[in-house]
């Protein structure tokens, strides 16, 4: 069992130092990717650790009672039992209830999640396939046109992958403008965004307790979207797509679920680093901090892992 608390307290410790530290560290986008790698590592190292430490308490519980019909019997016999002196019987059934326990609350948590993407994927498909009903193509866009009068640009992931514009936002936007907010949507989608971000709105619908969870999701969306715009910005310069970003910022309705639109996230920061470019230095920093975060990390979980296997192999 004391291997499996270590790996429970790695967990907590990193779910509560890391959204505060890494935070401070990617809230102004100097090194977005690694941002965003940093931020997975935190997420992937925490449920990791809490889903071995699950593992572990189940198969050893599991293993310890041998069968489960034999266990589920003990439990009943001991529960309408006197507990005995030593208490042994009742320490049997207690651990084999937390045992039952944490293994039942992972599968919830797995198939709850599971079920989110699915049903995420399920209303951008039928979006999708809406628009290609009522969008209509323009010759040398590479886009679908939407009549609104709202100002929207956004990508919509899916056989195949499409880009949407509204009426309103080309009759805002002139042609550099236009071009590199399509940029923006192409990165979005060539960069495999949306289903990254599907994964991590399931997480954070799952866990909504789980502030790791709920701001990571938050801030890997917030840098994605910095991550197209640098794409975007190094295609047709940074000044197109500000002017883009600000025409279509009066967007009054949100894009659908499951889109990555244009001026949907974090504009203000985003307009910020088009505006005053991070310089080397501010960006190898970011960059050395951000690494170092990554390392600590990763290594923090390999030496509770080690710790385990030696301990597994001792009392073996």
């Amino acid at each position: 069992m004391t291997p499996a608390i270590a790996l429970m307290v790695y967990g907590a410790v990193v779910a509560t130092i890391g959204p505060p530290v890494l935070r401070r560290l990617t809230r102004r986008g100097y090194a977005p990717r690694l941002g965003i790698v940093a931020w997975v590592v935190a997420m992937v190292g925490t449920l990791g650790a809490w889903a071995a430490a699950a593992t572990m308490l189940t198969v050893e519980f599991a293993t310890y009672w041998g069968h489960p019909h034999d266990a589920l019997r003990a439990c009943f016999t001991i529960m309408w039992s006197p507990i005995h002196e030593d208490g042994s019987d009742a320490t049997k059934a207690v651990t084999f209830a937390i045992a039952a326990l944490v293994a039942a609350c992972t599968m919830a948590v797995v198939a709850r999640a599971v079920s989110v993407v699915r049903e995420m994927r399920r209303r951008t498909t039928a979006h999708a396939k809406a628009l290609r009903l009522v969008g209509r193509r323009v010759p040398g866009l590479g886009a679908l046109v939407l009549d609104s009068p709202q100002r929207q640009a956004y990508c919509v992931p899916g056989r195949p992958d499409t880009i949407v514009v509204t009426s309103g936002a080309l009759a805002a936007l002139t042609p550099d403008q236009l071009a590199a907010v399509l940029a923006h949507e192409h990165a979005h989608l060539s960069g495999r965004h949306a289903p990254l971000t599907a994964v991590l709105r399931a997480i954070a619908t799952t866990l909504p307790g789980l502030r790791l969870a709920t701001a990571g999701c938050a801030e890997i969306t917030r840098l994605l979207e910095m991550c197209a715009d640098d794409k975007a910005a190094g295609k047709h310069g940074s000044e197109p797509l500000l002017g883009g970003l600000l025409a279509i910022l009066g967007v009054s309705e949100p894009a659908p679920s499951g889109a990555l639109a244009a001026a949907g996230t974090a504009v203000l920061a985003r307009a910020e680093r088009l505006v005053d470019p991070v310089s080397p230095m501010q960006r190898a920093t970011t960059r050395t901090a951000l690494l170092g975060v990554i390392a600590a990390t990763v290594t923090g979980l390999a030496s509770v892992a080690a710790t385990v296997a030696f301990c597994s192999a001792l009392l073996g």
